[in-house]
């Protein structure tokens, strides 16, 4: 892109060139602010939503409401990342892994930061007013859900458990309201199953800053479940699997969904062994697998329709 730029401003007028690059260094830093540049947290949150929208819409989901979950989950992950940077902005230059974001670093205000926020969540409340009015109720306490989470986790012992409940499987309810005009028991099935899968890979992920955390004060479940945190992910990991079956039983879902467990469970045990040792980078890795273990279940749950007409 700077090559392009310089050749603009070989082309035009002395002082235009530098414009360029400044607005192309803005644009690069919002989209870092963002996380646009590191879409793991995007696939993490999409998946479920994926697996909702295809069993609420038995295989062939309104592709209106398609599109309005993907572009919102997308919106939305964003929006949640830049009001947890503007939380943490003092915090985050203390820890090795965070200090280098633009907020941290100084290279984006607290005011473009909160500018930012504001435009993303009236661009999701205007896909959310394309859908019925439950789902708009459940869009609004799902927003509320995503702004408080940076601040509750100042005192919430066990904020990844409130990062499930807000982000990783409010789109769950969302989804099945918005394709049935209904939220049935099953929809809240999957949902725990999303809220226990986020404290499990959300809790590998902040193995990775388990030190940083201790010495700045934040709280976290890594900390929390100290040298049982290997053996209660387990745990969480079974329970997930658990009610994954049960929502599967009550759907009829068949033999290409319990394939899909099978895959996970697989996965599941490599997460084990990555985090053995307790290591911050294969912590990392074993949270970054978990892409994998949502696109297990979606593909399970999609070919089940496929093969079920």
């Amino acid at each position: 892109m700077s090559a392009a730029i310089d050749q603009v401003g070989q082309n035009r007028g002395p002082g235009e060139a530098p414009l360029l690059h400044r607005v192309a260094r803005r644009i690069e830093e919002y989209g870092r602010l963002a996380r646009f540049d590191r879409p793991i947290g995007t696939w993490l949150l999409l998946w479920p939503t994926l697996w909702a929208l295809w069993i609420a819409g038995r295989g062939r989901p309104d592709p209106g409401v398609l599109i309005v979950f993907v572009v919102g989950v997308v919106i939305m992950r964003a929006a949640g990342c830049i009001i947890n940077d503007f939380a943490d902005r003092n915090i985050d230059p203390h820890v090795r892994r965070t200090r280098d974001r633009p907020l941290a670093a100084r290279r984006v205000s607290p005011a473009e930061a909160l500018g930012l926020f504001l435009v993303l969540m009236v661009a999701a409340l205007w896909l959310v007013m394309r859908l019925n009015r439950l789902t708009i109720e459940l869009a609004v306490i799902g927003a509320a859900l995503t702004a408080s989470y940076p601040f509750v986790k100042r005192f919430f012992p066990l904020p990844q458990l409130y990062l499930g409940l807000s982000f990783g499987g409010w789109s769950i309810p969302m989804a099945f309201a918005a394709q049935l005009g209904a939220v049935p028991r099953v929809a809240w099935v999957l949902y725990i199953a999303a809220v226990i899968w986020a404290v499990v890979y959300d809790t590998q992920y902040a193995m990775v800053d388990r030190d940083d955390d201790r010495r700045v004060g934040i709280q976290s479940s890594a900390l929390l479940f100290a040298d049982l945190d290997r053996l209660l992910i387990g745990v969480l990991q079974a329970i997930m699997l658990v009610a994954l079956a049960l929502a599967g039983h009550d759907l009829k879902l068949g033999t290409w969904y319990t394939a899909g467990l099978i895959v996970v469970a697989g996965l599941f045990v490599y997460q084990q062994w990555l985090i053995r040792r307790r290591e911050p980078a294969a912590c990392l890795r074993a949270f970054l697998n978990n892409n994998y273990v949502g696109m297990a279940i979606f593909i399970g749950v999609a070919l089940h329709y496929v093969y079920a007409r």
